[in-house]
């Protein structure tokens, strides 16, 4: 699988990675997708303590023993359980980001994380606080680089004015190309990488797309996500299949290092890895797409 480097860092991810999110709270089953993914040659697996309430790392730290070196461990922090209390707060403090990596190292297994991420925020947070947080980690050898996860302009503006992230995940996909005019330029700008969350849109880019549609996405209606499946289908069924074609094209702009669509089955997740050996999307193929997408999003505001 090709390899693309991670902004600026001396990380480097297969174009596929795994959204550990999907892999459900079974350990077996888990444990086998994650290696049959490391056969598939993704290496970028990207968890949080959120999943789960944290069993998400631990079912990764239990599939990667023994190959730790092998494999690019992101998670992400921010969201604090309060005892005695439902749910989660948002923390984006530096003494709950500093005690909140130890917690999450002991659940994976391993004494340093490779890209630690703030998992969310906003304006209101004491940005520099967290910032200085992020970078007393790196320099104390806890984390190797950090980012953020966020879909916010503005807060992506803030970390890439202020801060030394090297990626922001963000969701991308052909139903959903806010990001390319929202914050890609000023990434690229930047030299800081995308991983894009999402690249099937929850499953309706793919060949469960009719089931998938009827849960909607967006403010799409099933009948207009449909017809940008079928058209994109139509489009290309000579090359690539309907989700093939989706991960290529969230992998098409230049400032997007990594897809990592989610898998819940050894056979999802073959066929989303099968996408790292297709070729690329040619500038035509990228430009039809976008005339498709454009059309359905212009007949449902006009």
């Amino acid at each position: 699988m090709r390899k693309n480097r991670v902004g600026s860092s001396d990380l480097y991810v297969g174009e596929i990675g795994l959204g550990c999110m999907s892999l459900g709270s079974e350990e077996k089953q888990a444990v086998r997708l994650i290696h049959e993914a490391l056969e598939q040659g993704i290496n970028l697996l990207d968890t949080a303590d959120l999943y789960d309430a944290g069993m998400n790392e631990e079912l990764v730290g239990k599939a990667i023993k023994g190959r730790r070196e092998d494999i690019v461990i992101a998670t992400k922090v921010g969201n604090r359980r309060v005892p005695g209390q439902e749910g989660w707060a948002w923390d984006p403090s530096k003494e709950y980001i500093k005690s909140a990596v130890k917690d999450s190292m002991r659940r994976i297994g391993t004494d340093y994380i490779d890209l630690y991420q703030l998992h969310g925020g906003t304006l209101d947070d004491p940005i520099d606080e967290t910032i200085e947080a992020f970078e007393e980690l790196k320099t104390e050898g806890w984390i190797r680089h950090y980012g953020i996860s966020s879909i916010r302009p503005n807060v992506i503006r803030e970390y890439v004015k202020r801060s030394n992230i090297v990626s922001v995940m963000m969701q991308y996909s052909i139903l959903d190309r806010r990001p390319e005019e929202e914050a890609f330029p000023l990434l690229a700008e930047h030299g800081i990488s995308v991983i894009a969350r999402g690249p099937l849109a929850r499953g309706i880019l793919s060949n469960r797309s009719e089931a998938k549609a009827e849960e909607g996405y967006l403010d799409y209606t099933k009948e207009e996500l449909l017809d940008v499946t079928r058209q994109v289908n139509k489009e290309f069924t000579s090359s690539h299949d309907l989700s093939h074609t989706a991960i290529r094209y969230a992998l098409s702009h230049p400032a997007v290092a990594c897809a990592i669509p989610g898998a819940s089955s050894v056979e999802q997740l073959r066929h989303n890895a099968a996408a790292g050996e297709t070729e690329r999307l040619t500038p035509q193929e990228i430009q039809s797409i976008q005339i498709i997408s454009r059309a359905n999003r212009y007949e449902q505001h006009r």
